[in-house]
């Protein structure tokens, strides 16, 4: 059933802040890289050991000193069991397989809410504050909802990656800001969380620069496109 999934795409956020048409603060063509397993973060919220090629690039040195200041067993969401069973259907996960995150209203499949609050808590230590989301976890009612007032910018309802809980749309405010951005771009891939390839400009989809997915969990219901 989940191989029906490979061609979802994802509806345009529901605020006005999501423009498609807004430029980049700079170029998304470049392929990010970097790990994306939820293992490097279950030992706490210090920023995880990345990949050669993470490694290699800059990193931000606030960040990394903020977060060893911690404690490495406090858990970054820590009333979520990352490991929780996965129960459900597109739009109809289960209560137990989805996390509520900081912003009231947003929720999350569990092992998703887990890696986006790690990553949230190394935003907080470099911008002292959390990060606006507009859209997270979307029920299959609202995707009717939203492909209804959106036509072909939205997902079929049932494929979209927000019905899994496994996408979210940033702020205006985010993804407007080239220092904020740059550094999603950069530190995001190391908890799982990217731009995917057909959001970015010049990709197979419309030009999504808001649009974030847990990759990890994209992999397991479809493909990475």
């Amino acid at each position: 059933m989940l191989g029906s999934l490979a061609a979802a795409t994802i509806a345009v956020p529901l605020t006005t802040d999501a423009q498609g048409d807004e430029a980049s603060p700079f170029d998304l063509d470049t392929a990010s890289s970097g790990p994306s397993t939820l293992a490097l973060l279950r030992a706490g919220v210090d920023t995880p050991r990345t990949s050669e090629s993470i490694a290699a690039a800059p990193r931000d040195a606030r960040v990394e000193a903020s977060a060893a200041s911690r404690s490495s067993e406090r858990g970054p969401l820590p009333d979520c069991d990352p490991d929780a069973p996965i129960d459900g259907t597109n739009g109809r996960l289960a209560d137990h397989s989805r996390c509520d995150l900081w912003q009231s209203g947003e929720e999350l499949r569990a092992d998703a809410a887990v890696a986006l609050s790690a990553l949230n808590e190394a935003f907080r230590a470099r911008f002292g504050r959390d990060l606006c989301l507009v859209d997270s976890y979307r029920s299959l009612d609202s995707q009717y909802a939203v492909k209804a007032s959106r036509g072909y910018l939205a997902a079929t309802p049932g494929t979209s990656m927000h019905g899994w809980g496994l996408a979210i749309d940033l702020c205006g405010k985010e993804y407007s800001s080239s220092e904020v951005y740059g550094w999603l771009w950069e530190n995001g891939p190391a908890y799982g969380w990217e731009n995917p390839p057909w959001a970015q400009r010049g990709g197979m989809g419309n030009y999504e620069p808001w649009h974030f997915e847990y990759r990890p969990g994209v992999e397991e219901v479809s493909y990475w496109h």
